[in-house]
């Protein structure tokens, strides 16, 4: 796609870098022309984000911290995960099952989490990392190799999830990033925005949404001139954990909203974004597979297929709400505020993590699981799960 007036902002990528987003350009289009010149928008970010050494997350280049596109909260700080640990070590306890976490990213969630566990003599009997990408993957075992090397036999990675588990199951940052659909309403009319072509360049054609997409469109009663996002394989990634977790929690952390917030009738938009080098833009076609591709999380669909499989909700919080219980202001407190070159730093951190401005309200957390009788810390002030109901699906 030709850098246009409307990217100005924006640095252009190298001419390496530029190459490979053309090779999945191509692909992409062989895809649509075989597919009879559509595909569907979940269709498109699947092969942005994760075709095989060509998508965003399967290609070598750094995602993550302050040299990638984004920076995610355990990159942040380890703050984030040492006050997530406090939770696991509750979730734990003696019988010490174990920890799966979903797409690593850079493995600092893990390091500081297995540190923090250690720490509180609550190590997990394994640490399971289920890692898509090959190049993450190398850059985890990599790091991990070279921080903690007492623990190296204590982590595994997963190329399929077990049949059956117990313990906790983490995804930080990973139900925005599965590949969502794209619907329009107008004129009282439902479509589904996919992909086409015009000459070389990718754009957006609609087709009439069929199945059960269209049922759960119908279901949400749309006003005209409205653009959203659906994402039923988030819903089946949750019944399908479900079905598997004989007993233990599921615990997310991501961006989103409760469903009468996420279709609100101002936010008639949707929520789809694009980050690349730090900046954020609204065009997906731009440099496919060199920018990170997203949607917020209706946190009601995913408490409702977590009911659909047995679960029990145990808990929704804001991101900020859930360190506090998890006692992140005592970890800050461990550093005397007279120390002020160690102290400033992580409370400048604190506040990035906790403020409404920041990540504190925008990121919510969400807890599902199995025979678990005692109250999670993390959901023990404020929550929220009412919010999620009724869910509008």
């Amino acid at each position: 796609m030709t850098f246009s007036a409307q990217h100005s902002g924006l640095s252009a990528p190298s001419a390496d870098a530029l190459v490979l987003s053309a090779e999945l350009q191509a692909l992409i289009r062989s895809e649509i022309t075989a597919a009879g010149g559509w595909i569907s928008f979940a269709n498109f970010m699947q092969l942005a984000l994760y075709a095989p050494g060509l998508g965003y997350y399967s290609a070598g280049s750094r995602k993550l911290g302050p040299a990638g596109d984004f920076i995610t909260a355990p990159e942040l700080s380890p703050l984030f995960g040492r006050a997530l640990a406090r939770q696991l070590a509750g979730v734990l306890g003696k019988d010490s099952p174990d920890i799966i976490e979903l797409g690593a990213g850079s493995g600092a969630l893990a390091e500081t989490v297995l540190m923090e566990l250690s720490t509180l003599d609550c190590l997990p009997r394994k640490y399971l990392i289920l890692e898509p990408s090959a190049d993450l993957r190398q850059r985890q075992q990599s790091r991990f190799a070279r921080s903690m090397p007492q623990m190296i036999n204590r982590i595994d990675w997963l190329d399929t999830l077990p049949e059956t588990f117990s313990g906790v199951l983490l995804g930080n940052e990973v139900l925005d990033a599965i590949p969502v659909h794209r619907i329009r309403k107008e004129d009282g009319l439902i479509n589904e925005l996919g992909v086409g072509m015009r000459g070389e360049n990718l754009h957006w054609v609609t087709q009439s949404v069929t199945g059960e997409l269209a049922a759960k469109a119908a279901g949400l009663a749309l006003p005209d001139d409205y653009e959203t996002e659906l994402n039923p394989t988030s819903e089946a990634l949750i019944r399908d954990l479900g079905s598997r977790l004989i007993r233990g929690v599921l615990l997310f952390i991501d961006y989103g909203f409760p469903a009468h917030e996420y279709y609100h009738p101002h936010r008639n938009r949707g929520t789809l974004m694009c980050h690349y080098r730090h900046q954020a833009h609204v065009d997906p076609f731009l440099w496919v597979g060199l920018q990170d591709i997203t949607a917020h999380v209706d946190f009601s669909a995913i408490a409702r297929a977590g009911a659909d499989s047995g679960m029990e909700l145990l808990g929704y919080v804001s991101q900020a709400q859930f360190l506090i219980n998890c006692g992140i202001t005592e970890l800050l407190a461990e550093v005397p505020a007279t120390d002020v070159t160690r102290y400033a730093p992580f409370a400048a951190q604190a506040q990035k993590l906790l403020s409404p401005a920041e990540m504190g309200e925008l990121f919510k957390v969400i807890a599902l699981g199995r025979e678990i009788p005692q109250p999670l810390l993390g959901f023990c002030n404020g929550d929220k799960s009412r919010a999620l109901y009724p869910v509008p699906l």
